[in-house]
Order: structure tokens, then sequence, then C-alpha cells
């Protein structure tokens, strides 16, 4: 059988479609149904706690929908019928209250695959992690704050402390054994027991076994990516190696994975069965550093040849191009990078900076600046100000003034 062959850019278009980037926006308000698509396009939606411009979790649906209420995330992640909840997938992420079983093997590893911390207490203070197991399942759901302010009011002969607390509850999370139930407005986790957050049906959904769940992660991430090469697909669930390729094997042996070679790529690809060719991809996104689009560095740099990492953790002087860096997607390709913050008391979003990519188009400071301003107006900011410095920043300042 002759391997398919792909361009760097079919295969660029591929990934757009699997991602939502060609489903049509919603004409009013998104709903349920929206959220649903996009879900059953990604598969997950990572959360981080840098607020500079919006918690990430709700970029990822902006991106796709337009502005949208995040309400509707949060009904989703913290109410019944809940469609979402929390579990270190990509690292702390989102998942369809379906996905949650398929996670169940790396719960039952906690004691050896739990990071240190968490690990330690749990191999060093069972009583503790007994003890606060008891207190989320009588009180939750509870922050490990609250637990906390309880330990030392009743029980400070116990010589517990904040992080051993935490420590604790982030075990039991990572076990499964406790779950979130919702994020407060400190964007504190709020721990309670499993069968009081996720639906019944799930509750009682058979535990697969080990093959069978990276089977069902891995088709996820395929799907999710469109077509993909064994080091992306490992990288969505975080997933070993060697169970990754076994996953991989029998997908293509069934027929969901067609082995595929891409011009340019050194690495064996494969396109999940679903995946749609558009001929041209006709859209225009901000897209969050947390984004499943560029999760995978190496797999970004081939598709969209766009070098991108996060400076966050860089010192100041040594940024290449600042702290909360956003690429922007127009068309298919990715055109330029500006570096965003939301002053709230101004009622202004910054622009820090703003760079252009090689051969960006004559429009890319125009639909730039008109989607800062459609960002803006979802954030509750009045205005879009250039602040910074890059070699767009003079253009974007240029089309701002038409606003």
């Amino acid at each position: 059988m002759t391997t398919q062959v792909l361009s760097t850019a079919q295969a660029r278009r591929v990934a757009l479609a699997a991602q939502g980037f060609m489903d049509r926006r919603p004409k009013g308000v998104p709903d349920t149904r929206a959220l649903a698509r996009v879900l059953g396009r990604i598969g997950l939606i990572q959360i981080d706690s840098v607020n500079v411009l919006s918690r990430a979790q709700y970029l990822p649906l902006y991106s796709r929908l337009g502005p949208y209420p995040r309400a509707l995330l949060d009904r989703a992640s913290g109410k019944a019928p809940r469609r979402l909840v929390e579990y270190w997938a990509h690292e702390a992420s989102l998942i369809p209250v379906e996905t949650h079983p398929l996670m169940r093997w790396r719960m039952d590893r906690a004691m050896t695959e739990a990071w240190g911390g968490p690990r330690a207490i749990a191999q060093q203070r069972p009583d503790l992690v007994k003890q606060v197991l008891a207190d989320v399942r009588e009180h939750g759901p509870l922050t490990a704050r609250e637990i906390d302010d309880d330990v030392e009011r009743e029980r400070d002969n116990w010589g517990w402390n904040w992080s051993d607390v935490k420590r604790a509850l982030e075990f039991l999370f990572y076990a499964g054994k406790i779950t979130v139930a919702r994020r407060n407005q400190q964007f504190e986790r709020q721990y309670d027991v499993p069968e009081r957050v996720l639906p019944a049906a799930v509750l009682a959904t058979p535990t697969p076994s080990d093959a069978e769940a990276h089977r069902g992660l891995v088709s996820i991430a395929a799907k999710a990516h469109g077509v993909a090469t064994a080091q992306c697909l490992r990288d969505y669930f975080r997933t070993a190696p060697d169970p990754t390729a076994q996953a991989i094997q029998e997908l293509v042996e069934e027929g969901e994975l067609l082995p595929v070679q891409i011009e340019g790529w050194k690495r064996p690809a494969y396109l999940h069965r679903d995946a749609r060719l558009p001929r041209r991809v006709n859209t225009r996104a901000l897209v969050s550093p947390f984004d499943s689009l560029v999760f995978e560095r190496t797999r970004t740099e081939v598709l969209f040849d766009f070098r991108y990492r996060i400076e966050i953790y860089v010192p100041a002087e040594k940024r290449i191009y600042g702290y909360y860096v956003l690429p922007f997607l127009l068309g298919d390709r990715l055109v330029a990078r500006v570096d965003l913050k939301s002053d709230r008391t101004a009622g202004v979003l910054l622009v820090q900076s703003a760079h252009a990519e090689p051969k960006a188009p004559v429009e890319t400071s125009d639909e730039l600046a008109a989607e800062l301003v459609q960002l803006a107006g979802w954030l509750g900011l009045d205005q879009v100000r250039v602040a910074g410095g890059g070699d767009l920043s003079p253009a974007l300042s240029d089309s701002l003034r038409g606003y």
C-alpha cells in the first residue's frame, strides 16, 4: 500500500481544522452546544494561574468561538449537569467527565508517580493523608486554607501546617480519592469527594485496562491533532513512550490512524481517519500560550515555522518578545505575536510589544487591531493601547486609530 504524502501546508490545514478553527462561529451568543463542539474537537483545556491577561482556561474557547459568556465554562466545570472536571492531563486541565475513567491508571500510580512533595507526604505522613480525606468527605468542598484553619483551631497539637495539608490534598487529588468541585474567586481549588462531583454514570464506568485507557487517550489526541507524530500524541496527555506506541499500533491496525508521510518531516506521522483537509483556512484568532494548538513546541515550529517559547520565567532583561505573548493566527499562518496585559484599573488592554513574523501579509496590523479591540470588549476593557516596542508596534498603533 502506498503511503499518503502531505505537504507541510496541507498538514497545517488539517491541524487547524481538527482544532476547531474551521468551524463556523455561532451567530448569536455561544451556548452549551457551542461549548460541546469545541470540547469535542480539542479534548481538554489547560489551566494556569497567571492572570495578567485572563485566566488561561477561558482563552481557547474565545479563540474558537469569539466573545462568549465565561459563565458558560464556569457552569460546565462547577455545576450540574457537570460536563468538565479537573485532573492532571496535559498539566492541570479541564477534561470532559467521560474522559475521567481513562485517567484511573494514572491515579493508581500516585504512590510512585506523583511529584515529590505530595508523594513524600503520602509516604511519611499517612495519618495526615487519612485525616485530610476524612475532613473532605465530611465537610467538602473545602480549600486547603479552610482545612488549615480548622486544623490550627482544633488540632494544633498535631503539628500540621498549611503546606503539609496542601501536599496531602494534592496527593489525594492525583490518586483520584478526591477531586475539584470548582475554583473560587481566588483561584483556589475546592476539593470534594468524587461521588459528590462526578455524574453517577461516570462513577459507574468500569475501569479500563491500561491498554484500553491509553488507546482511548491516544484516540482523543489524534482526533484533536488531525495529523501527528508519536511525540505529539504522547505530549497531549503526557503518556509514556511504550504504551503510547502500542496504542498507536493498535489504532493503525483498527484503521482509525493512517500512516502518512509529511514532506520535510523526519518522523513518521499518523492521520486520523476523520480528519479534514480544507482547501484553505480563513480564520483570525489570538492563541493563548497554553492553547492545545501550540502545546508541543516542536510541532508548532515544524507546522508553522514559528519558534515559540513562554518567557514568563525568564528574567525581564533576557526576554525576547515579552511576558505573556500570544501568537496571532491569520488564515493558516501564525503571522505575529503580541505581549498583552489587562490593566483592569484603567480599563485598558495594553500591548506591551508587537512583532511580525517574516513574510507577514500587509493586512496583519489591521487584522490584529480588529482582533485586539474585540478581545478588549470581551474582557470588559474600554480601549487598546500600544505601550511598548517591537517591529509591528508603529503600524499597529496606526491601525488602532480607526477605533
